[in-house]
């Protein structure tokens, strides 16, 4: 035995002689000083429990007009949503009727002969007393080609047509059972859009197709040259407005209800023709004539477009009566709910927490008694254990604490081959190997590291080129085109992206214009880019329609698109001399058309998917005049879904308002350096996660 070692034993027992009676000493002060108050409190643990009880109990009765109040706010949200989805919908009917009449309008601009579509043909009827001509009778015949397509998309309409006031009328889809004493000129919903000059609601009443009880949205159309006086139209049911726009179940006795700028009802659960016939008058129940004064007062709120929640004592009960506007239409949607049912929960919730806040003291009370029993014994039994533990622990901790300080300070200094020797048979030898095992993987992590470094270099050095290369893909720049401004911009989220746009010469003044987005991200997003930018240009370079080069593209785009990938475009064909705009949007986000002097941007939607969904598509094809100080921004989904960091997003909306702030004089390409600025701005620290694309068009 050397001097050495007998030192680090003498050195080891003043160790584990500290460490054990640290050990012991703060085992038994802390036992000790945990009985003593535990013994202490015990007493006032019970009437603490029990004054908190009685407190409880106060605050759940306190609480019980702070849960109806919540559940007046929750009902008044559900009409705000009923409402808002209202007011969506029936904007939607609005745009087909509009788009019917604008189509009247070129149709009695251009009258030609119309041909016969195949399928279920609409009707043609003439009055008894009509006076019409040959010329007026081939021009109502051709807005089948508009109802047809109208009434079969739209699902929620039950008929479309048009009205004469020479005494004809086309309606799709065939009515069945129109006897001789049918005369649109007077019906409801031709002399109300005839006196208001607009689009229109009308009362309910009795259609004409069998459907039943139905409103109608009506829109005049006139041609003063001709002495031709139309109005377009179309049906929705009362049972559709109940079921799909209102329809709306509030508990087991609730319901909701439509009411219009009158006082009328015109939907609720119920409310149906029952035997009218569709040339007998309907009379539906008006809120304002009721004898009940509280449903005249809320009717009245209603009418003024108010929002708000009332109580009103009906014959079987007092029910919550929640209204909001819809805005639209200028009616208003309510939600009725009896009070007991809405009060019901609150109640049960309330002697819930009373009977839960006594058996909670009771338990407490018996545990309390419980633990003071268990915890004398655990004190004596666990002050044996913390000595004997105590003992082991200083024979383990003080032999190999030496060898593993050696190792860690080899390590720290940095030499990775030092090896710690030690054989004691228990964990300190399993922490050895743990220690040398931990120094080798710590080396071939090191080297391992280096490798990943290079490797992540290589990569990012090749989506520097991949970028540098789809970059060349898009328009070096646009094409100079007499009092045309047209500039394009694309900014990818990563290296590469699935955006592109681009310029396709056609022949004279003419270009194809497209913007494209392609669903995904990264390098996949960029493959199927190029590949899609590659058959659109070689389909337009085939046909001049956009409708056929779409078609075409999207027959290439399908066969390839292996990996169930789209891509949204929106193609249009430039004439630069006749200043015009033919376009097909293939699902993609609708460009803005600001005109100068309209207060809002017309959005250039279209009827299309995007392309590599379907192997056929038949996009509609739609054209669009250009006039002086006209501007169209076109834009992918990274401009209008950029959030910030409160996961706002930027919205179309915001880029309507923005881009209409703008001065008019500004250059497409500082148009779209501000957009890029605003867009930026507004993301703010929040990373930029989708591609943005924009293309400006500004007509001199």
């Amino acid at each position: 035995m050397s001097p050495g070692d007998g030192k680090r034993r003498s050195i080891g027992r003043s160790v584990g002689t500290k460490i054990f009676l640290a050990f012991l000493a703060l085992s038994t002060a802390a036992l000790l000083l945990a009985g003593f108050l535990a013994f202490a409190e015990t007493e006032d643990i019970s009437s603490y429990a029990l004054r908190q009880n009685a407190e409880l109990a106060d605050q759940a009765v306190e609480s019980t007009a702070a849960l109806e109040e919540d559940a007046e706010e929750s009902l008044l949200m559900l009409a705000e949503d009923q409402a808002s989805i209202s007011t969506i919908v029936f904007e939607q009917v609005s745009g087909d009727v509009g788009t019917m009449a604008e189509y009247a309008g070129e149709v009695m601009h251009d009258p030609v002969p119309a041909s016969t579509a195949p399928g279920v043909a609409p009707l043609l009827y003439t009055a008894p007393v009509a006076a019409v001509t040959d010329d007026e009778r081939s021009a109502v015949l051709r807005m089948e080609s508009i109802l047809r397509p109208v009434g079969d998309v739209d699902s929620r309409l039950s008929s479309v047509y048009v009205g004469t006031e020479s005494g004809m009328a086309l309606i799709y889809p065939r009515p069945d059972g129109l006897n001789a004493s049918f005369d649109p000129r007077t019906r409801g919903w031709f002399v109300q859009a005839l006196a208001t000059g607009n689009t229109t609601w009308s009362e309910p009443y009795v259609d004409v197709g069998g459907h039943g009880l139905t409103i109608a949205c009506s829109q005049p159309v006139t041609d003063a040259g001709r002495g031709w006086v139309w109005v377009v139209g179309a049906d929705v049911t009362i049972e559709t407005i109940n079921q799909q726009i209102i329809g709306t179940q509030v508990g087991d006795r609730g319901y909701a209800l439509l009411v219009d700028r009158q006082g009328n009802v015109v939907s609720r659960p119920g409310l149906a023709a029952g035997d009218a016939r569709w040339d007998e008058s309907f009379v539906t129940e008006n809120l304002l004539a009721s004898g009940n004064p509280d449903i005249v007062a809320v009717a009245e709120k209603m009418i003024a477009g108010e929002t708000g929640v009332a109580r009103v004592m009906f014959a079987d009960g007092e029910r919550f009566v929640a209204y909001a506007p819809v805005e639209s239409v200028g009616w208003s949607v309510g939600v009725v709910m009896p009070v007991e049912e809405v009060l019901a929960p609150v109640l049960a919730t309330e002697e819930s927490i009373l009977q839960a806040s006594e058996e909670t003291a009771a338990h407490i009370t018996a545990e309390q008694q419980h633990m003071q029993v268990i915890f004398l014994g655990l004190f004596l039994v666990l002050l044996a254990v913390v000595g004997v533990l105590t003992l082991l622990v200083v024979r383990h901790l003080t032999r190999p604490l030496e060898e593993l300080q050696k190792g860690s300070e080899a390590i720290g200094q940095g030499d990775l081959d030092y090896r710690v020797e030690i054989a004691t048979g228990d964990e300190f030898e399993d922490l050895a190997r743990s220690f040398n095992r931990m120094a080798a993987d710590l080396a071939a992590h090191i080297d391992e590291l280096r490798q990943k470094t290079a490797e992540n270099e290589r990569i990012g050095k090749e989506l520097e080129i991949a970028k540098e290369i789809q970059q060349s893909i898009l328009p070096e720049a646009a094409p100079v085109l007499p009092g045309i401004d047209l500039v394009g911009y694309n900014l990818p989220a990563m290296e590469v992206g699935g955006d592109f746009y681009d310029y396709i010469p056609l022949g004279g003044d003419r270009w194809g214009v497209a913007i494209a987005d392609v669903s995904g991200k990264g390098v996949p997003a960029a493959l199927f880019m190029a590949l899609s930018r590659t058959f659109l240009r070689a389909s337009a370079l085939r046909s001049p329609d956009p409708a056929a080069s779409v078609s075409d593209a999207n027959r290439a785009i399908a066969l390839d698109a292996k990996t169930s990938m789209f891509v949204t475009l929106f193609y249009a064909v430039l004439d630069a001399r006749e200043k015009t705009f033919t376009y097909v949007n293939a699902g993609h986000n609708p460009p803005l058309l600001f005109r100068p002097g309209a207060s809002r941007a017309a959005l250039l939607e279209g009827r299309g998917i995007a392309l590599g969904i379907l192997d056929e598509i038949d996009p509609e094809v739609v054209r669009v005049g250009l006039g002086p100080g006209d501007m169209l921004v076109l834009y992918t989904d990274g401009v209008t879904e950029a959030t910030n960091e409160g996961d706002e997003e930027y919205g179309i909306e915001r880029l309507e308002a923005f881009v209409s702030g703008l001065p008019k004089g500004l250059p497409a390409r500082e148009v779209i350096a501000a957009v890029a600025e605003d867009v930026a701005a507004f993301a703010g620290t929040a990373p930029q996660f989708d591609d943005i694309t924009l293309v400006v068009l500004k007509v001199a």
